[in-house]
């Protein structure tokens, strides 16, 4: 028999790291992977949870992931500004988001000085964790297949984010 040749495309790749990503939700958390660290904000564990829905708690505080294509920020088309859902900071502008196919809102670069990153070497792998500059809650993570002029892809879970829209004219 002969072994068909393997074509590797962006798509493909992509989707593949979708694909883990979405396994990777599925798994425990991993217990204080959040940015440790003096932070300009701060809060005890409960006031995070007093302030945060049972959702944002679990990606922002203990490192969760959404699933996939479940955020409506994933599909979010308007020019604005995506604020961290955990104090406000801005993180990520419309003008660097863009369709990963993925189904997280992917963006090629933060709000300058708005993110932190860290290694992540959770689920058998090898990533880097994004986190929030201000308050260093979990946001997502970034992979280098992303569009130019960065080649980057902040792979960020919606429900990290709040979205404000540019007032129009």
């Amino acid at each position: 028999m002969q072994a068909e040749r393997m074509q590797f495309t962006r798509r493909g790749i992509l989707g593949a790291g979708a694909g883990l990503c979405a396994a990777a939700a599925a798994w425990p958390v991993r217990a204080g992977s959040v940015a440790k660290g003096d932070f300009p904000v701060s809060h005890s564990e409960r006031e995070w949870r007093e302030m945060l829905t049972e959702a944002e708690y679990h990606v922002l505080r203990e490192a969760g992931t959404e699933r996939a294509f479940t955020s409506p920020l994933n599909d979010e088309k308007r020019r604005g500004v995506f604020h961290c859902a955990g104090c406000d900071n801005r993180v990520y502008t419309s003008v660097t988001k863009f369709e990963s196919g993925t189904g997280w809102p992917s963006f090629y670069a933060p709000v300058m000085g708005a993110v932190g990153t860290m290694k992540d070497d959770s689920l058998l792998m090898s990533r880097t964790e994004v986190h929030c500059a201000r308050c260093g809650s979990h946001l997502g993570h970034v992979f280098d297949d992303g569009p130019p002029p960065t080649g980057k892809r902040h792979c960020i879970n919606g429900v990290a984010l709040t979205f404000r829209p540019v007032p129009k004219a």
